[in-house]
């Protein structure tokens, strides 16, 4: 070790003297102190005969002095490379036909309960879902069935993230969105990443982004544009007409809900399940929409689509249905009417847990 640094010093041509002045300047540079030059001389020897005794302080200084490591100056010993394990071999996950059929399958069960009891009783079902559909996944060998899982998280995903919106979680109803919409891009279903896309403007709705939830729902339709069937483009078009209608475009928004009566099958979709629109919901979807821009007209959409649902079949739905009828009566100075459905829908809200819709029939009752 001891001969290394002696002959850096000898290829530089340098005494001991030039030695100390460079180690001098360079401790000057770090705001070090030095002693004597007669001290400095003393170790410089037995540095270089020895190789022992060296501080940290002197190791930094003579390789920055010299322009070389630690080691090249024969200042540490050479340590051997660690040994790297391997990490361990993650499980992969071999996934078939049966198994995603049965996540959708849990899937279409929760949905049918979150129609009939509302989200705040089964999200933690729903989460937890989510949450083993996407770690299925995250190991999932490549193929057709990795795609299909991510169609399957798609569903999950935005299910969850409505119930999320419902129960007032915003943040946490966005980031479920997000979700849904990365599995729909890699499960490579346009229909999926069309409604992800637009039931995430609700998100932005909620928080009172109207012109950006405008956008993301037309660029949602226009990127599906006739990729999808005949049931989304109509829902996204009643989609686009509510975000219309939330800017107080009633015309935009009326143009919007007759091109989706214009589109929308007389057959339900049954590879849609996650689409509900038929001609009872379409009138209520229309009846919001008129309710939100104070028109008394909507009351017969609403009435029909009422008595077409059915009371008790769908809560979260019937919650929204009456206070639109409860806004729709305000607007026409029939506060008995009003009033009437509100409390019925603060009733029912009260059962589904809707936080969403307490907010507009809070409202409603002290009007």
């Amino acid at each position: 070790m001891s001969n290394r640094l002696a002959q850096a010093r000898r290829e530089r041509g340098w005494t001991q003297e030039r030695l100390i002045h460079a180690l001098r300047e360079t401790a000057r540079i770090h705001n070090r102190e030095l002693p004597a030059s007669a001290s400095l001389k003393r170790r410089i020897a037995a540095w270089e005969n020895q190789g022992k005794g060296i501080s940290e302080q002197y190791v930094e200084l003579l390789s920055e002095v010299y322009g070389r490591t630690p080691f090249e100056l024969g200042l540490v010993a050479e340590v051997e490379a660690p040994v790297v394990e391997l990490e361990s071999i993650p499980t992969f996950t071999r996934l078939d036909d049966g198994l995603v059929g049965l996540l959708h399958d849990q899937t279409h069960n929760i949905r049918l309960m979150d129609r009939r009891l509302g989200g705040d009783a089964i999200f933690r079902q729903t989460r937890a879902h989510v949450d083993q559909i996407e770690s299925l996944l995250r190991y999932a060998m490549p193929g057709t069935h990795r795609e299909a899982a991510a169609d399957a998280l798609s569903q999950a995903a935005a299910l969850a993230g409505w119930q999320a919106l419902d129960n007032g979680r915003l943040d946490e109803a966005w980031q479920l969105h997000e979700t849904a919409v990365r599995a729909a891009r890699e499960s490579g279903v346009a229909a999926e990443l069309g409604y992800a896309r637009a039931q995430q403007a609700y998100v932005l709705i909620d928080a009172g982004e109207h012109a950006a939830a405008h956008q993301l729902i037309s660029a949602a339709r226009a990127e599906a544009a006739s990729s999808v069937p005949g049931a989304l483009t109509a829902w996204l078009l009643a989609a686009e007409g509510e975000s219309l209608a939330h800017l107080g475009d009633r015309d935009g928004a009326l143009r919007a809900l007759d091109a989706a009566a214009d589109v929308m099958p007389d057959v339900p979709d049954d590879e849609l399940p996650y689409v509900m629109l038929d001609a009872g919901h379409l009138a209520r979807w229309r009846g919001n929409c008129l309710a939100r821009l104070g028109e008394t007209s909507a009351i017969d959409d609403l009435t029909s689509a009422l008595q077409a649902m059915g009371e008790g079949q769908y809560g979260r739905a019937e919650v929204s249905l009456r206070v639109d009828l409860a806004l729709a009566f305000r607007a026409r100075g029939d506060l008995t009417e009003a009033r009437l459905h509100a409390r019925r829908a603060n009733e029912l809200a009260g059962r589904t847990g809707s936080q969403r819709q307490r907010r507009r029939i809070k409202d409603l009752l002290v009007a």
